[in-house]
């Protein structure tokens, strides 16, 4: 297990990210996901909350360029899952999951971003919370080292997640043109605090440059009552 503020204070450019895990008092499901920008485009963006989730939305609506990729509802609720990715797939799992689909099936007719040469990865999470048990799921679909005729799709489940214990996965492994796509395991990272401290700890250890919003929710495992916060750099 590695500090997750290391993780991410030392690359400057994760692209997105979603964190997925349990409080160090194990009573919450914690999941936060952050997006970065290096265009003005992807800069120009906040998370404004929607239902029990969330969806990206232009701060400056006269400067949206293309809002293909970048307008989306990253985080929606169905019954007891959540569901956390980095693009339109959300509605493609909440969709699928809502048809009697599993989460790894409702993927299967999605696979990375058409944003050639970087063809970025689809990243998507899902935490299942039900009579006071705790399971996870996270998912990433990539070209093949960059071949855009492969598509490489994993996914990794999680039952019963240790207290103070998530895993980390980002689009990038760091800045780069084209940009070097996540490579491995979900990385497992330590999860600290409470929602404030380790909101406040994400955000901080983000680069400065790059960042533009962080969503964070703790979900009582007990009761199923949840707290969010949401971060935009644009104000």
């Amino acid at each position: 297990m590695v500090s997750l503020q290391q993780e991410l204070s030392s690359n400057s450019y994760p692209g997105r990210g979603i964190v997925i895990g349990r409080s160090a008092d194990g009573k919450y499901a914690v999941t936060a996901y952050f997006i970065m920008g290096r265009s003005s485009n992807s800069r120009n963006r906040v998370f404004v909350k929607e239902g029990e989730g969330i969806r990206t939305q232009a701060f400056d609506p006269s400067k949206l360029e293309d809002p293909s990729l970048i307008i989306y509802a990253p985080v929606r609720v169905l019954g007891y899952d959540t569901i956390v990715t980095n693009g339109d797939q959300t509605d493609t799992i909440y969709d699928g999951m809502a048809s009697g689909e599993t989460f790894e099936q409702s993927l299967r007719c999605r696979e990375f971003e058409p944003d050639g040469p970087n063809y970025t990865p689809r990243i998507s999470g899902l935490m299942h919370i039900e009579n006071g048990k705790y399971d996870f799921a996270m998912s990433i679909l990539k070209s093949n080292d960059g071949d855009p005729d492969c598509c490489n799709r994993y996914t990794f489940s999680y039952d019963n997640p240790k207290a103070g214990e998530g895993r980390f996965i980002h689009t990038y492994i760091g800045d780069g043109n084209p940009l070097p796509s996540f490579a491995g395991e979900p990385t497992k990272v330590d999860v600290t605090g409470d929602i404030d401290s380790f909101t406040d700890m994400v955000w901080n250890a983000l680069n400065e440059e790059n960042k533009v919003s962080l969503f964070v929710r703790f979900i009582d495992i007990a009761t199923g009552a949840y707290e969010t916060k949401i971060v935009n750099k644009n104000k």
